[in-house]
């Protein structure tokens, strides 16, 4: 059972504010020490990584086979793609991981 307080209006009011009635809660603190490039090994984005290096692959396959106007438009494509799977790839990967 709880051991109750009591005391006057007045008594409360000219109280000294360094003391306090309330014990400090513990605080949790969380750390970023356990971060890991070992994280960067998840399928998901290797998978992502992996068709991208496949499609600059491609690319320069067709290049040297003299393709210009199919490699012309992978590179108009890519310019869109490339930005989009990066900022994707890393808002999943913080979306993810924990910390």
């Amino acid at each position: 059972m709880r051991k109750i307080k009591w005391f006057t209006f007045r008594n409360f009011f000219h109280r000294s504010s360094l003391t306090s009635s309330m014990k400090p809660r513990p605080v949790n603190a969380y750390s970023f020490v356990p971060f890991s490039p070992v994280a960067m090994l998840d399928p998901t984005i290797l998978t992502i990584g992996g068709v991208v290096l496949g499609i600059a692959i491609i690319e320069r396959i067709l290049e040297r086979w003299g393709v210009i106007d199919l490699v012309d438009q992978f590179s108009k494509v890519m310019r869109f793609i490339l930005p989009v799977t990066f900022y994707g790839a890393l808002f999943y990967f913080f979306a993810t991981f924990m910390f």
